[in-house]
């Protein structure tokens, strides 16, 4: 691939011609979005080159390259990887490098990658950190990516166990009014982190492993007086901790052990709305080992209309 820039004007050559009708989409649907995103630059197309002129010639020719990165690498496109390859791109940010990392292959050999810089940032940290706190609102992955890498630590033997946990606080519902002994009470808090595993393993494999204690699946109050040691541990919804309670969940971690805890600070149901997660980056900030990475709307990965609802929340608190 071949990009030559004159003044404003930037020629990006396509490699092999086989990929343009990827490249541009079906009746050209990528070019119009890329089209709508750069109006000030005008792309037309010959053959296997795009020619691009205007103010923003570079950033779209730049886009461009990148696309073709990913169609080298084997990535197929849809629109949303259009628009959030666009977004990269605008923030200096290269979308060939987030979007083909891959962290795990799940059920039917589908792989898990982050689909947002915000998301690699994530990742990484997880990767390189003891400790790594994702912080930000529903719908960026936090819990999602964090079992995956669970699970691929296991999978490569990295720890012996996977123990997933959260608070079980009572957001507007009472437990004692719900049906069945105090697991089945507690269940539905856990829900999620089921989901997530099993998106990962199949059913009957996560139940296995269930069932051996290779993953363990509890509420908070079920780790007090216990060292964690060659686990991988993920403390989901964190912020409905006290402050007590967190520290108590730090201080369980033992060696090759690794940590992740997610939490939303604008979803706090916590009683006195005390949080545990409220402040402590101020606390460790400067430990070794720990990292914060904070996500944000332009991370959610769920229907658009969650990162609108998301933005309109967060225009109402200001």
């Amino acid at each position: 691939m071949e990009m030559s820039t004159s003044s404003s004007t930037v020629d990006v050559v396509i490699p092999h011609s086989h990929m343009m009708a990827d490249l541009l989409g079906m009746r050209d649907e990528h070019l119009r979005r890329i089209e709508d995103a750069f109006p000030s630059t005008k792309i037309s197309v010959r053959g296997n080159v795009v020619s691009l002129a205007g103010a923003d010639s570079a950033k779209a020719g730049r886009l461009f390259e990148e696309l073709v990165m990913l169609l080298q690498k084997g990535e197929a496109f849809d629109s949303l990887v259009i628009d959030r390859s666009i977004d990269m791109v605008r923030n200096n940010q290269s979308p060939s490098d987030v979007l083909t990392d891959e962290v795990m292959r799940a059920g039917r050999g589908r792989a898990v990658k982050p689909k947002t810089a915000g998301q690699k940032r994530y990742v990484d940290a997880i990767r390189e950190n003891v400790i790594t706190f994702g912080v930000g609102p529903a719908g960026t992955g936090k819990s999602w990516l964090a079992v995956a890498m669970a699970v691929q630590a296991l999978q490569a033997k990295q720890v012996q166990r996977i123990i997933l946990t959260r608070p079980a606080v009572e957001a507007g519902e009472r437990l004692g009014f719900l049906p069945g002994d105090l697991m089945a009470k507690i269940d539905p808090y856990l829900r999620p982190l089921y989901d997530a595993l099993y998106d990962m393993v199949d059913h009957e494999g996560a139940q296995k492993l269930i069932e051996r204690q290779t993953i363990e699946v509890a509420p908070l109050a079920f780790m007090r007086g216990r060292t964690l040691n060659n686990s991988f541990i993920i403390l989901d919804e964190a912020q409905n901790t006290t402050p007590e309670q967190m520290k108590m969940f730090l201080t369980r971690i033992g060696f090759n052990s690794k940590v992740v805890v997610t939490g939303d600070v604008t979803q706090i149901d916590v009683q006195n709305g005390k949080s545990g997660l409220v402040g402590l980056e101020k606390i460790l900030t400067g430990i070794e080992g720990l990292e914060f990475v904070h996500l944000s709307k332009s991370d959610v990965v769920r229907h658009r209309i969650v990162a609108d609802i998301v933005s309109a929340y967060e225009e109402r608190q200001r």
